[in-house]
C-alpha cells in the first residue's frame, strides 16, 4: 500500500512537472534580438566538372531590414578570404537602415580574391528588441551557354541582447 501511494505521489509529480507550460519571455517567444554578428558563407568562385574548373561567381549580401516599425544600425561589413585573412571592411561608420529599408554590398564577378570559402561578418545593432534582419548573400555567373545561381542565409555567431 506505501507503495502505491508513493508510487502515486511520483506520479502526479511528474505529470505537473510536463503539463506546467515553461515560461519564455517574449524575446525568446518571437525572436527578438537587440544585435548579433552574423556569418554569411560567401562564393567568389565555384568548381566545376572533373578538373575542378573555377566558375567565377558575382556576390550580393543583402541586409534585410524586416522590421516594420523599428531602425537597426550596421556597425561592421567585413569581407574574408577562405583562409579567414580580411580582405575589405565595407563600413567605416555605422548605417542606419530604416523599418523595411535594404542594403546591398557587390563583390564583381572578375573578384576571385575570396575564394570557394569567403564569407562576411555583419555586425548589427538597435536601441531595443526588434525582429533581427535578413542577412544573405546571393551568387550569380554565368560562362558559355552555363549559368549558375544560389543563395547562401547568414548564422548568428554572437547575440549581443541587452
Amino acid at each position: 500500500m506505501r507503495k502505491r501511494t508513493v508510487f502515486a505521489w511520483y506520479f502526479l509529480f511528474f505529470t505537473i512537472c510536463l503539463l506546467v507550460p515553461v515560461s519564455l519571455s517574449a524575446e525568446e517567444v518571437a525572436g527578438l534580438s537587440s544585435g548579433q554578428s552574423v556569418y554569411v558563407p560567401a562564393y567568389s568562385h565555384i568548381y566545376i566538372g572533373d578538373r575542378e574548373r573555377p566558375l567565377l561567381l558575382t556576390v550580393t549580401l543583402s541586409i534585410r531590414n524586416i522590421d516594420p516599425q523599428n531602425h537597426i544600425n550596421i556597425m561592421g561589413v567585413d569581407y574574408y578570404e577562405t583562409q579567414g585573412k580580411l580582405l575589405k571592411k565595407f563600413t567605416d561608420k555605422p548605417t542606419t537602415l530604416k523599418p523595411l529599408e535594404s542594403l546591398r554590398y557587390v563583390i564583381p564577378q572578375n573578384d576571385k580574391s575570396g575564394g570557394s570559402g569567403a564569407n562576411f561578418i555583419v555586425e548589427w545593432k538597435a536601441e531595443r528588441l526588434v525582429n533581427p534582419p535578413i542577412i544573405e548573400t546571393v551568387m550569380i555567373g554565368a560562362q558559355s551557354q552555363q549559368g549558375i545561381s544560389f543563395t547562401s542565409r547568414g548564422r548568428v555567431i554572437i547575440a549581443t541582447n541587452q
